[in-house]
């Protein structure tokens, strides 16, 4: 593995955690639903805001297109990008999926997550 791939494992300078979230997750983009799941894992990383993994499965794929945009996250990854195309807009690369992330962080894979500043999610009653 080169360098610039490595896999850093998470630790107490790096703390991540996965963990099943209770609650029902929604997320809109305007008043279109584009996910509704009562399966979502929660991802805590370092002094970052907690970030809801949706599996794909519950996912308004038809409201998506896939970008070339890829990044790196040496804790989880390659991620790779999707726009929204529903009613609305939330800019390029609004969604992301960690297709092979690492092991520390196997839980999120096949699922994606949505920058909360583009979109709407709301965590509800089971």
């Amino acid at each position: 593995m080169s360098q610039a791939t490595q896999q850093k494992i998470p630790g107490p300078n790096h703390p991540i955690t996965v963990e099943v979230n209770p609650a029902r997750v929604l997320v809109k983009l305007g008043d279109t639903v584009i996910a509704d799941t009562t399966r979502a894992q929660v991802l805590r990383e370092s002094t970052y805001p907690a970030v809801q993994y949706i599996p794909r499965e519950d996912v308004d794929f038809a409201a998506l297109a896939r970008t070339e945009h890829h990044t790196y996250c040496p804790y989880k990854g390659n991620a790779a990008y999707y726009t929204l195309t529903s009613a609305g807009s939330a800019g390029d690369n609004a969604v992301w999926t960690y297709e092979e992330p690492y092991d520390a962080v196997s839980p999120i894979k096949d699922h994606v997550a949505f920058y909360a500043d583009r979109v709407s999610i709301e965590e509800l009653p089971a």
